[in-house]
């Protein structure tokens, strides 16, 4: 693991990502003008601090449960046009690296999406630590990054006939995650 930094205000442990209160999603381009957002039900993971204050993230998305809210693109999308979810169904990631960028971070890791593995930056905001409602205390943290889908084999091209495609080959991750300091 390259350097790390630490996260003054984490205490040592682990941070486990609560998915009710968090949102992994992304964003397309559709038909070279518009953008179609979409997001993955259901994924865990964790932010484990070492007693030195280092913070490592691991993370695990169920492709199965993505959704448009379009049932037909939905089962698409599952298709092996896109992420062949009956021979890939889940996409992982752990971090490598957590360096300052200014006021925020980024968090380097192995991305594995569609059984492909690459290493890929999330700019991460910090937002904090809140004591919670009674169960311990939560942290925040927002991240993006783009990857090129064709980097992770989802090679599909679906031409348009003035020129461009129907799907974009860059896609925007954007994650809303709060996480609870494990007792």
């Amino acid at each position: 693991m390259t350097a790390s930094i630490a996260l003054p205000e984490l205490s040592a442990g682990t941070w486990n990502i609560d998915a009710t209160h968090s949102t992994v999603g992304f964003t397309v381009r559709h038909l070279m003008v518009s953008k179609v957002r979409g997001r993955f039900q259901n994924f865990s993971g964790a932010v484990t601090v070492a007693a030195d204050g280092t913070p490592s993230v691991n993370a695990e998305i169920d492709v199965t449960s993505i959704t448009t809210d379009n049932e037909q693109r939905d089962g698409h999308l599952k298709t092996a046009d896109f992420f062949e979810v009956e021979k890939f169904p889940t996409a992982t990631f752990t971090s490598t690296s957590v360096k300052p960028d200014g006021g925020d971070f980024v968090v380097t890791g192995d991305f594995t999406l569609h059984g492909v593995t690459k290493s890929i930056d999330l700019k991460l905001e910090f937002n904090g630590i809140n004591p919670g409602m009674g169960n311990g205390p939560v942290a925040g943290f927002e991240a993006t990054t783009v990857i090129n889908r064709k980097d992770f084999g989802i090679s599909i091209d679906m031409p348009l006939e003035g020129g461009g495609a129907v799907v974009g080959d860059k896609i925007t991750l954007s994650l809303d995650i709060e996480a609870g300091l494990a007792s």
